[in-house]
């Protein structure tokens, strides 16, 4: 056959940005949500939620699931999460480290793990929660297998407020698609990131389902539980969520 002499069209796949707070040792939402980005956004200088994510989580019990929560101090209303302290008054560290030891001493890979959180929450002195957490995230990501570039919005000076800033942050990184936890759904204005040909997806988890202690299955807890319970299984149950609706339903963090 004789060639027309024409090059073929090369498919350009948009860059996709996940914009999300850092929290406490996160669930298995967040990291599927950093598993579909290519650039992550760690957004660390909004204003703190109380009573949130951002210094605490949960592990499961045999009487239910069970807080593990930072002590934090707030200096002053609408402080930002770059800027809250933690109260190291309290041995928050070795209680975490004990409970998790307790409620886990049967779980398959509690060994595999948590020598390194011990070190990692007691070698340390953690002064701000905002690094607590991305540095746990950090070691999360490794045990699951996740590498992806992650970038606190504090050192990128985009300025703008709600969706504004979250289409600066799409600009900046030339991201042509946005992908969105489902609570923003009530405050996303999708005609402003339409208007610059960006495409936002909404996330719609679907909880993965894989064995557990402690009777019934619970989901939305810290993904410390499936990385306990399932070692170097968890990156291929985590990358196959959609797959596997969760028997039970609740609200999501």
């Amino acid at each position: 056959m004789e060639s027309t002499g024409a090059k073929p069209l090369s498919l350009v796949i948009p860059r996709t940005l996940v914009v999300l707070q850092p929290g406490y040792l996160p669930w298995l939402g967040f990291f599927d949500q950093m598993s579909r980005s290519d650039i992550f956004v760690l957004y660390d200088d909004v204003q703190f939620d109380k009573h949130g994510w951002r210094n605490r989580n949960r592990i499961k019990t045999p009487s239910g699931p069970h807080w593990l929560t930072v002590p934090v101090h707030i200096k002053e209303f609408g402080a930002s999460i770059l800027d809250v302290e933690i109260d190291n008054r309290q041995p928050w560290a070795r209680k975490h480290i004990g409970t998790i030891r307790q409620f886990y001493a049967d779980a398959p890979y509690l060994n595999s793990y948590l020598p390194t959180l011990k070190d990692l929450l007691e070698g340390n002195s953690w002064e701000r929660i905002s690094d607590l957490d991305i540095a746990l995230i950090k070691q999360m990501c490794n045990w699951l297998g996740l590498k992806r570039q992650l970038v606190r919005s504090s050192e990128l000076n985009i300025q703008g407020k709600r969706s504004e800033r979250l289409l600066n942050l799409c600009l900046y990184f030339q991201a042509g698609h946005y992908l969105s936890g489902n609570a923003a759904r009530n405050y996303l204005d999708l005609d402003l990131f339409a208007s610059h040909d960006i495409e936002v997806e909404w996330q719609d988890y679907k909880h993965p389902v894989y064995p557990q202690l402690h009777g019934e299955f619970m989901p939305y807890l810290s993904a410390l539980d499936l990385l306990l319970n399932c070692g170097d299984k968890s990156g291929a149950i985590l990358a196959g969520g959609s797959k596997f609706p969760c028997l039970n339903s609740v609200t999501a963090q």
